[in-house]
C-alpha cells in the first residue's frame, strides 16, 4: 500500500521530531531575515526595476512555506493553518518593515510589507489548492 510522505511523518512516533524541524527552520529564517534587515545595504546587482519587491515576495513566500508546515501539525484544520501562517508572515513582515526604519541607510516601505504579503499569501493558495493531489492513498495509522 502506498503512503504518501506527509501521511507517514504524521504517524506518532515520528511527530515530536518534525514538528521540532519544522519549527527550527521558520526560527532560523526568521533570524535571517533579521540579520539581512540589520544591514546598512544588501550586495544584489539591480537587474531589472522593482527587483526588490519580487526578492521580498520570493522570502516570505519561503517563510510562509516553513510556517505552514510547522503550522500543520499544531492546528486542527486546514483552513486555521492557512490563516495562522498568513496572520505570522503579515506581522512579522510589518514588524521587519518597522525595524529597518532603526537602520542607518534602510527605510521602511509600506510596499515592501505588501510585496511580503502577496508572496506570503501566493505561497498559501499554492499550497492549498495543490496540497490534497500529492497524497496517493489516504491511510489511517492504527496498529
Amino acid at each position: 500500500m502506498f503512503v504518501s510522505m506527509d501521511q507517514y511523518l504524521k504517524h506518532p512516533r515520528f511527530l515530536p521530531s518534525v514538528k521540532n524541524v519544522w519549527l527550527v527552520a521558520v526560527v532560523s529564517y526568521c533570524g535571517l531575515i533579521f540579520y539581512l534587515s540589520n544591514q546598512t545595504s544588501l550586495p544584489v546587482p539591480m537587474l531589472f526595476s522593482h527587483q526588490d519587491k519580487l526578492l521580498h515576495a520570493t522570502a516570505y513566500a519561503v517563510m510562509a512555506f516553513f510556517v505552514v508546515n510547522y503550522l500543520k501539525y499544531r492546528c486542527s484544520t486546514l483552513k486555521m493553518t492557512l490563516l495562522l501562517s498568513f496572520v505570522f508572515c503579515a506581522f512579522y513582515g510589518a514588524s521587519d518593515e518597522w525595524h529597518q526604519s532603526f537602520v542607518e541607510g534602510r527605510q521602511a516601505d509600506s510596499l515592501d510589507w505588501l510585496a511580503d504579503c502577496f508572496g506570503a499569501a501566493l505561497l498559501l493558495f499554492g499550497y492549498k489548492v495543490l496540497g490534497d493531489r500529492y497524497t496517493i492513498i489516504r491511510f489511517s495509522f492504527k496498529e
